[in-house]
């Protein structure tokens, strides 16, 4: 298969600074409710990328849960191969690919664990067998066969069989605290608007970058 031409004009409206909201948390959500009422298909994935002490980048999609002025929350098995990482280098870069709109959002930041009330809020909304599969899975390591993961689900469902799910010690929630976020819009003859916010201090200050 030949794919050296596959392309496509990205054939957008420009963005220019003054359509910017000066708070660029705010902007990413004006931007995350376009994708929401376009109808793109989990708006809400995100690519993670991470580097361990072995410099090594890694990249996985995980799901946006929570964000605010205080960075965007993701949940994970803390003993997870992403979750080691982040132990040894706690600087993550996160992607929305909402290829469908011709844009991308681009954030890099330090990252911090949530606090367990956080954790246990959020796991306490999730549906059983999901809270179930948080106890189940060792997130990241060999395991021979589907049929003893399916035997420790069979398990955990007798052990928990009444009452709730507890949070699982071993599980909860990592925040990427934004040092700098990138908004791109694609437009035509790749001529992309690319617009940049870097944090100083308590402000921020935005940039255009080309494309």
């Amino acid at each position: 298969m030949d794919i050296g031409d596959m392309r496509r004009d990205f054939e957008s409206e420009g963005l220019d600074l003054d359509q910017l909201h000066g708070d660029p948390v705010f902007q990413f959500q004006a931007w995350f409710e376009d994708a929401r009422a376009a109808g793109i298909l989990e708006p809400n994935a995100m690519s993670l990328a991470t580097t361990g002490k072995d410099q090594m980048p890694d990249l996985r999609t995980v799901l946006l849960k929570y964000f605010d002025h205080r960075g965007f929350v993701f949940y994970t098995n803390y003993g997870s191969r992403k979750a080691t990482e982040l132990e040894e280098n706690p600087r993550a870069a996160l992607l929305f690919p909402w290829i469908g709109l011709n844009r991308q959002v681009r954030i890099q930041g330090h990252v911090e664990k949530v606090s367990k009330t956080e954790s246990l809020k959020y796991f306490a909304s999730r549906p059983r067998g999901s809270q179930i599969g948080a106890w189940v899975s060792e997130q990241s390591k060999v395991i021979t066969s589907r049929g003893l993961l399916e035997q420790k689900v069979a398990e955990m469902k007798q052990k928990f069989s009444s009452g709730e799910v507890p949070l699982p010690g071993f599980w909860g929630g990592y925040r990427v605290v934004p040092e700098c976020i990138e908004f791109w819009q694609g437009r035509p003859s790749r001529l992309h608007d690319r617009f940049e916010y870097v944090r100083d201090g308590d402000d921020w200050t935005i940039q255009r970058l080309q494309p």
